[in-house]
Order: C-alpha cells, then sequence, then structure tokens
C-alpha cells in the first residue's frame, strides 16, 4: 500500500467516526441542520446551459466573511458544511475556508465542475483537511449543453485516485438536456473503476421540479443505482427516485430552512438552490425559532423535487420518525408483501436500536461515546409545538 493509499485509509476511518457522531446528534436533536450549502462565489468558469446557479462576473465574497458564516453555522449545530458555487475553486482563499469549517468540528465537503483541479491543487486540499469532494459530469463528450465531459475531466480522476486523502463522489445526470442518456453509466462505471463513490440525479427545470424520464433513462438510472456500494443511496432510491422516474410525486415531508440550509453568497438563508427567496432571511439573524418553523412547514414544491441532497436530508427524519416504516419502504423488495431486504448491517443496527428490549440502553451507550451532544443556539427559543 502506498503512502497515499494509507493516508486515505486512515483518514476514512475518522471521517466515518465524525459522520457517524453526526448523524447521532441528528437523531437526538431535531431542530439543529443537517447539512448547509455555502455559496463563496456565484461566478463560474463554465457555462452549462441548464444550470441557474451561476454568473460570469461576481467576485468572491471576502473571506472573513464567508469564516463568520462558518461560525454562524457551527454555533446552530450544522454537521456538514457543503462549499458549492458557481465554482468554489475561483474564491482564492478555499482551502483557508476548508480548514476553518474543519476546526469548527463540521465535515468539510466541496462540489466543484473539476476542471481547475492540479496535482497541487488536490494537495493543498488534502493539507486543509477537506474530508469529501463531489465532482459532477454530464457526458462522455463535450457538447452545446455542457461540457463537462469524461473525456476532459478524466485526466483530473485519475490524478484524484492517486493523490486524493479526502472522498471523491462523481455524480451524472439523467433526464431532459442530455444527449446521450447511456453517457451516465459510462460515467459511473469509470468512477467505481477509480474506487470513487457515485451518485447520480434526474435534471430538473429551473425550480427544482422533475422533468419525467422516459423508458431508456429509467433503466439508465437503475444500472447505476445497482453499481453503488452505499444502503443509503439505494433506499434514496427506493423513497424518492423511484417515483421521479415514473413521473410520480413523492409523499414527504421537506425539512429544507431546518434540516438543510442554502446560504447564498449575500449571507441569506433559503430553502435551496431552487426556491432562492423562501425563506431569505439574513443567517446572522437565523435561529432555533426559524429552524422550528422551517421543519414543519409545508412546501408545495416538495413533491416533485429532484433535490438530491434535501431529499438525503430528509432521510435522517424518515428514519427518525419511524425506524420500522422507513426501513420497510427504503428496502422494499420488489414483491407484493415480501419482508424488505435488509443489509446484515441494517439488520443488525435495527434490532440493536429499534427492536431489542434493550434498545435504551444501547442508545444511550452510543450517545456516551460516539457524542451527539446538543449545540446552543444564539436566538430565542419557542416553546415545542
Amino acid at each position: 500500500m502506498t503512502g497515499v493509499a494509507a493516508r486515505r485509509h486512515l483518514r476514512r476511518w475518522t471521517r466515518r467516526f465524525r459522520e457517524a457522531r453526526m448523524l447521532v446528534a441528528a437523531l437526538r436533536f431535531k431542530y439543529q441542520p443537517v447539512n448547509a450549502h455555502l455559496i463563496p462565489i456565484r461566478r463560474c468558469n463554465l457555462s452549462c446551459s441548464y444550470c441557474n446557479e451561476y454568473d460570469d462576473h461576481s467576485l468572491p465574497v471576502p473571506t472573513h466573511e464567508i469564516i463568520r458564516r462558518v461560525d454562524r453555522l457551527a454555533i446552530l449545530g450544522t454537521g456538514i458544511i457543503t462549499i458549492s458555487g458557481g465554482e468554489p475553486l475561483l474564491h482564492p482563499d478555499l482551502e483557508m475556508i476548508v480548514r476553518h469549517i474543519r476546526r469548527r468540528g463540521a465535515i468539510a465537503t466541496v462540489i466543484t465542475n473539476g476542471y481547475l483541479l492540479t496535482r497541487d491543487r488536490i494537495q493543498r486540499l488534502n493539507r486543509a483537511g477537506l474530508d469529501h469532494l463531489q465532482i459532477s459530469i454530464d457526458n462522455v463528450l463535450p457538447d452545446d449543453v455542457s461540457v463537462k465531459s469524461l473525456k476532459v475531466l478524466d485526466q483530473k480522476l485519475r490524478w484524484l485516485a492517486s493523490g486524493a486523502t479526502f472522498d471523491v463522489t462523481v455524480n451524472s445526470v439523467v433526464g431532459a438536456g442530455v444527449r446521450n442518456p447511456s453517457d451516465a453509466l459510462t460515467i459511473a462505471q469509470r468512477a467505481r473503476e477509480l474506487g470513487f463513490s457515485t451518485t447520480v440525479g434526474i435534471i430538473h427545470n429551473g425550480t427544482g421540479q422533475l422533468l419525467a424520464l422516459d423508458d431508456p433513462q429509467r433503466m439508465i438510472l437503475e444500472a447505476i443505482v445497482a453499481l453503488g456500494s452505499s444502503a443509503f443511496d439505494f433506499a434514496n432510491y427506493n423513497l424518492f427516485q423511484k417515483n421521479l422516474a415514473a413521473g410520480t410525486p413523492n409523499d414527504w415531508h421537506c425539512r429544507a430552512g431546518a434540516r438543510y440550509l442554502y446560504v447564498c453568497e449575500d449571507g441569506l438563508v433559503h430553502w435551496c438552490s431552487q426556491q432562492r427567496g423562501h425563506p431569505g432571511i439574513p443567517l446572522e439573524e437565523y435561529g432555533e425559532h426559524h429552524l422550528r418553523t422551517e421543519y414543519h412547514r409545508d412546501k408545495d414544491c416538495a413533491p416533485f423535487c429532484t433535490v438530491g441532497c434535501v431529499h438525503r436530508v430528509g432521510q435522517v427524519d424518515e428514519l427518525r420518525h419511524d425506524p420500522e416504516r422507513a426501513l420497510g419502504t427504503w428496502f422494499a423488495a420488489p414483491g407484493e408483501g415480501l419482508p424488505p431486504r435488509l443489509p446484515v448491517p441494517v439488520r443488525v443496527l435495527r434490532w440493536a436500536f429499534v427492536t431489542s428490549p434493550r434498545r435504551g440502553i444501547f442508545r444511550k451507550a452510543v450517545a456516551r461515546i460516539i457524542g451527539g451532544r446538543r449545540v446552543g443556539i444564539i436566538l430565542p427559543v419557542r416553546p415545542p409545538e
């Protein structure tokens, strides 16, 4: 095993512990954000025709202001802080921001188009303590819709495979606007070959809503999901993407604005990138009463939402509120009346924390060993509903 591989494995185990700690806190305390997307720059070096999250002129948000926003998210108890854009690699102090996220105890993630990655930049992100990087690749060959192609980015992927000590996920998309649906499967297969995780999204319109898939696109989606190694991603497919692929609504309660925050370059909190303006409150004023309000708010956009980040956060509360029902839905067998197909680790955890007569003891022990403490909130707190 090379030195880089050894460091990667060591850091991966420490990350898993920190992720478990974050999940324990999310299950114990529902009025804490699980994930926040923080935008340090709106400008992007590309101009993909389907994207509504960039411009070609914005200056970077001053670093001291981003640091202040990270501090505020930490006070709210945010478990994961994801740096997005625009293109975050255009921010001159990205590594400083990542380092500060880690210093405040959150998991640090960057979402990038990958074009600006170099071997030196990968090493700088390693030293900053980055936990996770996601690259979005839209096609095998560039076209007039997107130049985020495997042909251009494959060298960057090889540099990441040989030099990154952080986890890497490659995301592909299926749906309207993608010229060759099979490209998504080719991209996912290449990512798995290099040892990366894979995710797939259903492309959406300008408000994050569904553009229905045809039969070939649905088959591609299912093939990519089958490649994955994460039971959580398979559960996400069963809970959300299966219905969306068929053009049918999902019956779920969106927790955006509470469990998931989107903090734009102006420092305002929104439900997500596709619903900017709701609620549009400055992060510095955002407190537990806002988290409570948005946690319980019904959102008209939820049934046909395709925003995967918000879906994944929603799964935490599905599990928290009714673990038996959630697991039964996530791992449903394909036949009528058949019991769910729970992976062995999930069956063990289900017994220990859900069905065992001693589940209370197990829960207290894990909370004490792993952590998952309540984080203090600055603003006044309203009584529980």
